[in-house]
């Protein structure tokens, strides 16, 4: 293995797509139909040229019996969401600057941008502000995250606001998107994980 390919997977070794179990293999084929595809349309690297899985994908198949539950969960989650698609965005974008989480914050960056945010708000985000040019349900979304993920409660004011911008379901898919997207990036600084150079 490469110092180069030590580094792309953080604090574990990239898995060898030869090498893997037969519960490994199964959860790499799956993830090479379904997120490393669509890494690969929008712009993300999410494999070495030789296949090895990179990002959260490489973590993902330390345990696959419980990789295959959560992406079940984060299917569910994105299929069904009543959120509009720059909410969930700002909402991912702002747990992944919670968790310093480089490679979820250049993977979302690209959905992000294709939602319609601006580089510049990205960059506010990923600095732990909210920008000026975000709508007033942009805006209540990014703080319900940021608060919830770091105070880990919110006040009357603000939970009046995020209600009646999103109601109840809504407040849901706020709280279910955050949990797909907590695992994700808490399994990312854990392993300090790269985004790619």
């Amino acid at each position: 293995m490469t110092e180069s390919k030590r580094g792309l997977g953080g604090r574990l070794p990239l898995f060898d797509p030869a090498s893997l179990s037969s519960a490994q293999r199964g959860l790499y084929d799956a993830l090479q139909k379904s997120w490393v595809m669509f890494a690969n349309k929008i712009g993300v690297k999410a494999t070495t040229e030789d296949g090895s899985l990179i990002g959260p994908f490489n973590f993902f198949l330390l345990h696959p019996e419980v990789t295959e539950k959560l992406s079940d969960f984060q299917d569910a989650e994105e299929a069904n969401t009543t959120l509009p698609k720059r909410v969930r965005e700002i909402v991912i974008i702002t747990v992944g600057a919670i968790w310093g989480a480089n490679y979820e914050l250049y993977a979302r960056g690209h959905v992000a941008r294709e939602a319609g945010l601006s580089d510049n708000a990205l960059a506010i985000i990923a600095a732990g502000g909210i920008p000026d040019d975000l709508s007033a349900e942009e805006r209540i979304a990014a703080r319900l995250a940021r608060e919830l993920s770091t105070r880990h409660r919110i006040d009357d004011e603000l939970y009046q606001a995020a209600e009646e911008a999103f109601g109840r379901t809504g407040l849901f898919d706020i709280v279910a998107v955050m949990g797909v997207y907590q695992t994700v990036c808490s399994g990312l600084a854990l392993f300090e994980v790269p985004a790619p150079a």
